[in-house]
């Protein structure tokens, strides 16, 4: 990699990399966490709507307060320091910024931030996964159409597993499947941010004492951010989500290639070219041994017997055949790398992964049976988890996807598992993504 030699020949030409960042959360916190220890590295502005939450995570992450008091944008590029706002708008306008990073986590925030980006003429590193999968594919064309990248965060799972597809197909291997590692049980499901705690094991007094989100950790518990991960992997890299949704499958690191590769070869895929989770727990609770909890990987068939040999030689990973191989990143450090996303847009002009198809979409399916007139609530929420499909079916059914799941109205009845339908509630508001997602369907269906 040559990334740092070229930021080091642009800050020793005076021209610093000039970055945006929208989001002060949990993942704008590390991405601030790093930015100031990177030479050549400059983030003129960050935006959210609550400046005290700015002000905190500078705080937090070990910035002076010197170092974020520039008083405008422009003061802040002349004067190499930060200025805070809570005009995401701004940022995305401003002439001296090359990139911008989307770190809200809020699906309908974060489009219609990529979208000023984007006329703002700006690179966009699109941390916002759950925009990213609800139109990720129509904002990828209008940047490309553009000149510009769009990107997926280095340091996030999905963007990683972008990289080991490559990594594979470059080598010439026969790609056979993707996915990461989560703690995930069957029964989780149907997790509510009332119940979540319990399955991490936390008291009532311990969750007190901490700043701790639950329908945030209730997405991750009840797989619908596996399936908002999985089916933008499938839209970045060409792989199909399973037809009825994510299985789960407990493994461990050195069963990975025995297990994910095509049930008429022994393991436990319906076919190849599939995403899927190396769940850590059986389903009765039992800890999978070496599981993959926090890591992503890939699997993959010799060409030949030359190359089985090879597999068999350098001690790689492989299924009982011998044919199968895997190979894995044990972890993520999600905002502390999403720096190499903004240099490798600006420097290179490339993408750390991009949605540029729609081949998978996450989609609203009911956690109980639900009345017409009742509310939905989101991801992470009491009604509702997403579920991973191929983009096809999605379009066929006219699926309602995770991220316009937010504070609408059902019009029928809803039984529990049952996908929800575009038809089946009621548009009121945030009229301007539902059109997005329509064009995405009319341009970009699937044949």
């Amino acid at each position: 990699m040559n990334l740092h030699a070229m930021l080091s020949a642009r800050a020793a030409g005076g021209k610093p990399v000039r970055v945006g960042l929208i989001g002060a959360g949990k993942f704008g916190s590390m991405v601030l966490a790093q930015a100031r220890k990177i030479d050549g590295y400059h983030v003129v502005g960050v935006a959210d709507l609550d400046v005290g939450k700015v002000r905190a995570s500078l705080q937090r992450t070990g910035w002076e307060k010197d170092e974020y008091s520039a008083t405008s944008l422009s003061d802040a590029m002349d004067s190499g320091k930060t200025f805070v706002t809570d005009d995401a708008a701004a940022l995305c306008g401003f002439d001296g910024i090359e990139c911008i990073i989307e770190a809200t986590g809020h699906p309908l925030a974060g489009t219609r931030h990529a979208l000023a980006a984007i006329d703002g003429n700006k690179h966009i590193v699109m941390v916002n996964v759950e925009a990213d999968v609800m139109v990720g594919p129509i904002l990828g064309k209008m940047a490309r159409d553009k000149g510009l990248v769009y990107s997926m965060a280095y340091g996030d799972q999905p963007a990683f597993i972008c990289e080991l597809v490559d990594w594979v197909r470059s080598c010439g291997f026969e790609l056979t499947s993707a996915g990461k590692g989560m703690n995930f049980r069957p029964e989780y499901r149907y997790s509510t941010p009332d119940t979540v705690w319990g399955y991490f094991g936390w008291s009532e007094e311990f969750v007190a004492k901490g700043d701790f989100n639950p329908k945030m950790y209730n997405s991750f518990t009840d797989g619908t951010k596996a399936a908002i991960e999985m089916a933008a992997v499938a839209n970045g890299t060409g792989l199909d989500c399973p037809d009825d949704g994510l299985a789960f499958y407990p493994t461990g690191l050195h069963d990975l290639a025995q297990v994910f590769k095509p049930a008429a070869e022994g393991g436990r895929l319906p076919k190849s070219g599939l995403v899927d989770i190396a769940a850590s727990m059986e389903p009765d609770g039992r800890k999978v041994v070496n599981n993959i909890q926090y890591g992503m990987f890939v699997t993959f068939r010799a060409p030949d017997d030359y190359t089985r040999g090879c597999f068999e030689q350098y001690g790689l990973l492989t299924d009982k055949s011998g044919w199968y191989g895997s190979m894995w990143r044990p972890f993520h450090l999600i905002g502390l790398e999403t720096s190499v996303s903004v240099l490798s847009a600006v420097l290179r002009g490339e993408p750390t992964g991009s949605s540029r198809e729609f081949r998978g979409d996450a989609v609203a399916t009911a956690k109980s049976d639900l009345k017409a007139g009742s509310y939905l609530d989101g991801e992470g929420g009491f009604a509702t988890w997403a579920k991973a499909i191929p983009a096809k079916q999605s379009v066929a059914i006219d699926a309602l996807p995770m991220g316009l799941a937010h504070h609408v109205k059902l019009k029928t009845d809803i039984k529990r598992d049952q996908i929800i339908r575009m038809s089946d509630v009621d548009f009121t508001d945030d009229l301007d993504v539902v059109a997005l997602r329509r064009e995405q369907l009319r341009s970009m269906a699937p044949d």
